[in-house]
């Protein structure tokens, strides 16, 4: 098997510096060539390094596309993929990169870890092995695989700061991949988007603002599909679709997901015109939008892309 692994940055390539943690050439290397040489990773690993790393808190879309062109442009040339990459932002990546690359017909695992390859103890040398030999098993799409756990890419999230088992996923039926008749990859570009939680006694004013001058809104609810139905938010989400800016909800818990219309709570939002993310994460939530709004010119159609299921992100 040829496995092309592409290494983005994050702490996993680390090592200690007089500033603290910061990428270093060679340690990723190093510790791939340790397994191969151990007999612990069987066929070829070429590695490719992005330039310059990604520091994923400062990821943006266009760090998402450089990963996936990398992909596609290789698709012919090996077996399977593997990404490294941060663990702030490895969720918007990874749903991204759902959505990048429809029809992908050969397995993409996306991994890292909580403390570099280059401290005692750490994490990445588990990882790094269980995400290389996974592509032996694992279904085509994209997949993270993390303490111990191949969990799905349109529903994975990161649940905790500080411990090594930092990732879950509800499973799906659909494999994390978009169908298509030929593998492809598809072009996303920033846009401005907003991300709100509503509280009690919300201030409505920011909700207002955001509807001005965002281009796409993920709001996350409370429970099930609520908040608070004031004249503020009424008018604040009215005149996001007046504007035509999409207004995604979803749930600030972590589990269940939400249903808009099981509260009467809800109703602000049914009235508005906003879209029922149902147990979508809010980071697919995010890249999600960034591709409705590349991909779509017209208000409805990217109301019907963010309300449908595309890769298993959301169940039907």
């Amino acid at each position: 098997m040829s496995i092309l692994l592409i290494h983005t940055g994050g702490t996993i390539g680390m090592a200690q510096t007089l500033e603290g943690f910061a990428p270093q050439a060679g340690v990723l290397e190093d510790a791939v060539e340790a397994l191969v040489a151990a007999g612990q990773v069987t066929g070829q690993v070429e590695i490719v390094r992005l330039d310059p790393l990604i520091d994923s808190a400062q990821a943006t879309p266009r760090d998402w596309l450089r990963v996936a062109r990398t992909i596609h442009d290789a698709r012919d040339r090996h077996d399977a993929f593997v990404v490294t990459h941060g663990t702030d932002t490895l969720a918007y990546t990874v749903g991204a990169l759902c959505m990048a690359l429809p029809g992908i017909d050969k397995p993409v695992i996306v991994t890292g870890s909580m403390l570099p390859l280059t401290v005692e103890g750490n994490d990445g040398q588990r990882n790094l092995l269980d995400a290389l030999r996974a592509p032996a098993t694992a279904a085509p799409g994209i997949w993270v695989q993390f303490a111990g756990h191949l969990l799905h890419g349109g529903r994975v999230r990161k649940s905790h700061s500080q411990a090594f088992d930092a990732f879950e996923a509800v499973p799906s039926a659909q494999p994390p991949v978009v169908p298509a008749r030929v593998p492809g990859l598809l072009d996303v570009r920033e846009h401005n988007v907003g991300m709100l939680s509503v509280t009690p006694g919300p201030c409505t004013d920011l909700v207002a603002h955001a509807a001005e001058v965002c281009d796409g809104l993920v709001l996350r609810c409370f429970g099930s599909g609520t908040a608070p139905d004031t004249p503020g938010m009424r008018a604040a989400l009215n005149r996001a679709f007046r504007r035509e800016v999409p207004v995604i909800a979803v749930s600030q818990c972590p589990e269940g997901g939400m249903r808009l219309g099981t509260y009467a709570a809800g109703k602000v939002m049914r009235d508005t015109g906003v879209i029922d993310g149902r147990d979508m994460s809010p980071e697919m939530a995010f890249a999600k939008m960034q591709f409705a709004l590349t991909r779509f010119a017209g208000f409805e159609e990217r109301r019907r892309f963010l309300g449908e299921g595309q890769c298993g992100e959301m169940l039907e």
